[in-house]
């Protein structure tokens, strides 16, 4: 007869794999990653690698449209506005205010 554990096994879980790298930053900048970490909630780097990662998918998508637009021609005001309002609704924001809006 099996004793039972006192301790559940987790042969499922994967530990997030890392490369190591060393960087160099200016003091201040330093200070305000560190800041910002912290009141997320985070590490240093976690912070850098989730801020990259946000940073990589930002200039992925203004490639695709920059593609898109190079074979279809410029989106129009309209399809801008309803890019922007898709996007704040994405990020949980309210409606731009029309008043509050910038002129192209």
């Amino acid at each position: 007869m099996r004793a039972a554990l006192s301790y559940r096994l987790c042969y499922h879980c994967r530990v997030a794999q890392r490369e190591k790298r060393s960087i160099s930053l200016p003091p201040e900048l330093a200070k305000a990653v560190e800041e910002a970490a912290r009141a997320e909630g985070t590490t240093f780097s976690a912070w850098l690698a989730k801020t990259a990662a946000h940073r990589l998918k930002l200039e992925a998508g203004r490639k695709a449209l920059a593609e898109w637009e190079q074979e279809n021609g410029p989106l129009t005001d309209a399809e801008l506005a309803e890019g922007r309002a898709r996007a704040r609704v994405s990020l949980g924001r309210a409606p731009a205010d029309p008043a509050e809006r910038k002129s192209a």
